[in-house]
């Protein structure tokens, strides 16, 4: 419960006061632990204690710049005795600084965020998974003036305080950005909203080193009227919120 308390306060300081909405995302039963190596995406070896557990991992990007063994991490324990992992991996801590690492954290942290009036001023039915052309988007959201469609995606890779993205090639995320263009051109509202999993960051770019057609794409989908949004989140052991808008520099 103190625990609680206190990543409640720290979000009020940094977001609130700042005029942002929303509800905390929150985690239950987390626990601190030691990552010591990752077989494959999906599992992960980490020390509780004196016992060595395997873990889910809700992230299956390569993250090597984050899970480097001895790295420490937070898990939540799942409620449901059946499963044959009993954590999840949903955080680590990178030189001192908490980054969420739940690929599924953005998606339900933006429909909070944008549902909250964050994004548009007026009143606005969010709905998810939302079918368009050849894609289904994140978020369609509709009010009596507009719609958009939004397509969120979680940031993590993270160096001297510049976050990037992708940390490996996407063509997945390519497709969605020519059909946000699309979508602009048949006069709907277009977003791109980069949840970036921490705070602390100078600025966005897109990782032209790993992908460069995706930083290509990026640019003209900002040139064809896809508004490219990134915003930082307040991370706490137990909670995630969207807070800041950070420079895109395309």
């Amino acid at each position: 419960m103190r625990k609680e308390k206190k990543a409640t306060a720290l979000l009020k300081i940094l977001c609130y006061s700042k005029g942002y909405e929303g509800k905390t995302m929150n985690y239950k039963n987390t626990i601190r632990g030691i990552f010591k190596d990752r077989p494959n995406r999906f599992i992960a070896h980490v020390q509780i204690g004196d016992q060595l557990e395997t873990v889910h991992v809700k992230n299956t990007g390569r993250c090597r710049e984050l899970l480097v063994p001895e790295a420490e991490v937070i898990l939540e324990k799942s409620d449901n005795p059946a499963r044959k992992t009993k954590y999840d991996l949903i955080s680590v801590n990178k030189e001192g600084r908490w980054i969420n690492m739940d690929s599924q954290a953005p998606n339900k942290a933006a429909e909070e965020w944008v549902a909250a009036g964050n994004l548009f001023p007026e009143k606005v039915t969010v709905r998810r998974e939302k079918t368009y052309g050849n894609s289904r988007f994140d978020l369609y959201v509709e009010s009596g003036k507009r719609k958009a469609f939004i397509e969120v995606k979680g940031v993590t890779l993270e160096e001297n305080n510049i976050v990037r993205f992708p940390d490996a090639p996407t063509e997945r995320g390519i497709k969605h950005l020519c059909e946000l263009m699309h979508a602009a051109a048949d006069g709907y509202e277009a977003y791109l909203l980069l949840v970036i999993q921490m705070k602390g960051v100078r600025y966005f770019e897109p990782n032209r080193e790993t992908h460069p057609e995706f930083g290509e794409t990026l640019k003209a989908a900002a040139d064809a009227g896809v508004h490219i949004l990134a915003y930082d989140c307040v991370v706490t052991e137990d909670s995630m919120k969207i807070c800041d808008p950070i420079p895109v520099r395309l």
